[in-house]
């Protein structure tokens, strides 16, 4: 499918508002939280549909990290997930991703992976099943909340490749972070990692360097994705980066003699700790905190 044809398909929030994935289906929410208390969670790579000996049932993992966020004494002002939701893009898949998702009490943000968006219909299922604009309709979006300006990319296509954000996303977040302060604190979400990860696993945005380009101005960036379903960080300057860990399954570091991509079987008495969510406080210089599911 093309690019073009993907993101005209599936955007999910307007500058100052959060869409609320319910039971009922999707509300507006307003997007606050305490000035002295503002953080958010951050989940990846549920890959619901994933059948295999690396998780027996992805479901319950995905249940199991949701039941932990919901446990937090304070709640985050939301929760994004970063992306590869499905694993197939089938709509059993995303009844089945959003019947446990609906479940979260803080509001939801989503953002497509490749897994995602497969086949003609895949980006139509997404957006029937999570949060879109009322107004651009596009798949990038930016926002701003608690004096702190969000940054929502889209740098996936159909396929196991590298990640591209393409000439129109890139004029757009041009013209989008110039109306900012270089002061202005910037969190910016997506997939695939725009740094180099693993470029010879695809584990990178061809024109990652473009974005990152633009961020350099700003004092104190955080860049938050998940792919690569481990967390690796990595910093330019001001701007810190950070992958996430996997709810579903972990897959092979870089380097690692003889490794190719793809879900790894670990003994089953390891496989929650290896799998978890992040929580990041943003009461002043972004902090973050990997969980794993064992700990949960």
């Amino acid at each position: 499918m093309k690019r073009g044809d993907f993101v005209h398909h599936v955007g999910w929030t307007g500058a100052g508002i959060v869409y609320v994935l319910s039971a009922e289906g999707i509300v507006r929410a307003a997007a606050s939280a305490s000035p002295k208390q503002f953080s958010f969670v951050q989940i990846s790579d549920s890959h619901i549909g994933y059948a295999g000996p690396a998780n027996e049932d992805v479901r319950a993992t995905l249940q199991k990290a949701v039941a932990s966020v919901n446990a937090m004494p304070v709640q985050p002002a939301f929760v994004v997930h970063t992306g590869d939701v499905t694993h197939l893009s089938k709509t059993a898949e995303f009844d089945d991703a959003r019947a446990i998702l609906s479940t979260l009490r803080a509001p939801l943000i989503t953002i497509p992976g490749e897994h995602d968006v497969i086949g003609a219909e895949g980006p139509k299922r997404f957006a029937a099943a999570f949060a879109r604009s009322d107004a651009a309709g596009r798949g990038w979006s930016s926002w701003d909340q608690n004096g702190i300006h969000f940054v929502s990319l889209i740098n996936v296509g159909e396929g196991e490749t590298m990640g591209m954000l393409g000439d129109e996303q890139l004029s757009w977040l041009g013209k989008d972070l110039a109306a900012r302060k270089a002061g202005t604190p910037v969190v910016v979400f997506g997939h695939v990692p725009l740094f180099a990860a693993a470029p010879e696993w695809g584990w990178t945005t061809s024109d990652g360097t473009k974005a990152i380009a633009l961020l350099r101005r700003f004092d104190a960036v955080t860049v938050l994705n998940g792919h690569i379903h481990q967390v690796l960080e990595h910093t330019d300057g001001a701007i810190r980066f950070a992958t996430a860990r996997s709810t579903a399954f972990p897959q092979a570091a870089p380097g690692t003699a003889g490794a190719k991509p793809g879900p790894l079987k670990v003994a089953p008495d390891s496989l929650l700790g290896v799998l978890g969510y992040r929580t990041v406080q943003l009461d002043g210089p972004a902090a973050w905190r990997d969980r794993t599911l064992a700990q949960s």
